[in-house]
């Protein structure tokens, strides 16, 4: 069993396929009321002449909702993840989708597919770092002026007094920056105070620097999610880079969710050869995950935040697992660095690539129906 300290809470959570009581709090339920089809704006930067185009998700309801931001990864647009933005504002998030030009799909659309790797690579750069960095307080800024443009689809819609900053890959990266990461000679500055919380899809370690110097104060509620399989050849990121990140954070609200055999692309919609692979079932966890986070720490609902730490299985993400079988997803680690995969309650049977090779420390464990989550 795993080892726990006041400081630390490791959780193991298993998915599970049998009926379980139901409980309160479901991350998963949805209202009967069916969403609006999104809104697609464009924002004019007019500081640094740059167009910025949205993808807005709204809540079925009028009354002003909670803001989550989302920045796609190197090469995508607002389209991307929209099972997010949808999952969201069905339950009562406004949701918008950023597009980073320079780092969008401009970069590789109408470019032969032997040069589409290298114009890629030539696209994550500090430039368009920077870029992306100024674009999440230009939105937001942008937003605050919708929300009271009378005859504006936005007007009123917003609660911009409560806002989470989420993002994938280099979305991800943007978002380190905006919501505590320093940066060598550079600090702080690029966190945005009126950011209350943020979400990770694959973490990245700073490349210049120690984890612990880029990490150690973050103050936000930060939940980080990567899988056993997460690696990119954009800059060469392996596991060991996205599991660097959790370790170097300060306690107090911080979690991370790691996926038995999920790649990076686990963590998006988009169709192709490289998704083949895609477990149907990690989709419901990261939804019933992030959904919880952003209801404790946008909505402080206290149900929520109680259910991202409660001992006992839920039955909301039970999916569409074979009857009588559980399936392992993840993995635990000790903060001193030894680790083990953690499984109760059946036979598991999906095997693990675990990048920590230790078995030991093994001490109470916390059981949930979808993966592995730590937090402390």
């Amino acid at each position: 069993m795993l080892a726990t300290t006041p400081r630390h809470l490791a959780t193991a959570l298993l998915l599970v396929a049998a009926p379980l009581t139901a409980q309160r709090y479901d991350p998963l339920a949805l209202p009967a009321a069916k969403l609006a089809p999104p809104i697609d704006l464009t924002m004019r930067d007019a500081a640094r002449q740059r167009d910025i185009p949205i993808r807005v998700f709204l809540p079925a309801s009028t009354a002003a909702a909670p803001v989550v931001l989302f920045s796609h990864g190197l090469g995508g647009s607002r389209e991307n993840a929209a099972y997010l933005g949808e999952h969201w504002a069905a339950r009562g998030y406004v949701v918008v989708a950023m597009q980073h030009i320079g780092s969008d799909e401009s970069v590789w659309k109408g470019v032969r597919p032997v040069q589409a790797i290298a114009a890629m690579k030539r696209a994550a750069s500090a430039e368009n770092l920077m870029l992306r960095l100024a674009d999440v307080p230009a939105v937001i800024d942008q937003l605050a002026r919708w929300q009271t443009t009378r005859g504006h689809p936005l007007a009123g819609r917003l609660e911009l007094t409560h806002v989470g900053m989420s993002g994938h890959s280099f979305g991800a990266v943007t978002t380190q920056g905006v919501s505590g990461q320093s940066m060598p000679g550079r600090g702080a500055q690029f966190t945005d105070a009126r950011i209350d919380a943020a979400l990770i899809l694959s973490p990245s370690a700073p490349r210049a620097g120690s984890a612990a110097q880029a990490f150690g104060k973050v103050a936000l509620p930060w939940l980080l999610m990567t899988g056993t399989e997460d690696t990119s050849p954009i800059g060469d990121i392996d596991v060991a880079d996205r599991l660097a990140v959790y370790p170097a954070l300060p306690t107090g609200s911080k979690y991370e969710l790691v996926l038995d055999g999920a790649q990076h692309s686990a963590f998006g919609d988009v169709q192709g050869v490289r998704t083949a692979k895609r477990n149907p079932n990690h989709h419901r966890v990261i939804l019933a995950l992030s959904t919880a986070f952003w209801d404790a720490y946008l909505k402080n609902d206290t149900a929520a935040r109680a259910w991202l730490r409660r001992r006992r299985p839920t039955p909301s993400i039970e999916g569409s697992m074979a009857q009588g079988s559980c399936r392992y997803f993840g993995m635990v680690r000790v903060r001193g660095g030894k680790c083990h995969p953690e499984r109760s309650g059946g036979v598991a049977d999906a095997k693990s690539k675990d990048p920590c090779p230790a078995r030991s420390n093994r001490g109470p464990s916390t059981a949930h129906p979808f993966g592995v989550l730590r937090s402390g």
